[in-house]
């Protein structure tokens, strides 16, 4: 059986982006475009209306470029139990509350038993001074915290 992973955005707009001139964002978009050709046929992506509602704001070009990357893909609710989860993610200043949509997706992640959150939100998500604060509060709560990474991380041999 393959493992749920949970798409937060950010992948979305590293793979439909214009390639940048950064060299660190370019990188990423290199690493991301390889992981998404190598290494989705191992797992089931899904993703949620946070997600939705992320990848479908600014130039509208960009955003059907991001909203044809997810055809196919189950999207997730943001139900009461996923807004309590993010609630309590905020409460106990995890994340900051200007950044609910941040909690969202590790609520939605944790809710609905994905094992993976692949992000490139390394500030408020894929932040490893926040993991044990965030396994802790899904523990307490409850719920199998899901493991953060980013792509680069999360590899099957072929």
């Amino acid at each position: 059986m393959k493992s749920r992973v949970y798409i937060e955005s950010t992948i979305f707009s590293y793979l439909a982006a214009r390639p940048s001139r950064d060299p660190i964002i370019k990188a990423h978009q290199v690493i991301t475009r390889q992981w998404w050709d190598t290494q989705r046929k191992y797992f089931k992506f899904v993703i949620s209306e946070q997600v939705l509602r992320e990848i479908e704001a600014g130039d509208r070009a960009a955003a059907r470029r991001r909203i044809e990357l997810t055809v196919g893909m189950p999207v997730l609710d943001v139900n009461d139990e996923v807004m309590a989860l993010a609630r309590r993610l905020v409460l106990k200043r995890i994340v900051p509350a200007t950044f609910m949509g941040d909690a969202t997706h590790i609520a939605a992640a944790t809710v609905y038993g994905a094992a993976y959150l692949v992000t490139w939100n390394c500030r408020h998500i894929a932040n490893a001074e926040l993991r044990t604060a965030i396994d802790r509060l899904c523990r307490n709560g409850g719920y199998s915290p899901c493991i953060i990474c980013t792509p680069e991380e999360l590899i099957v041999d072929e």
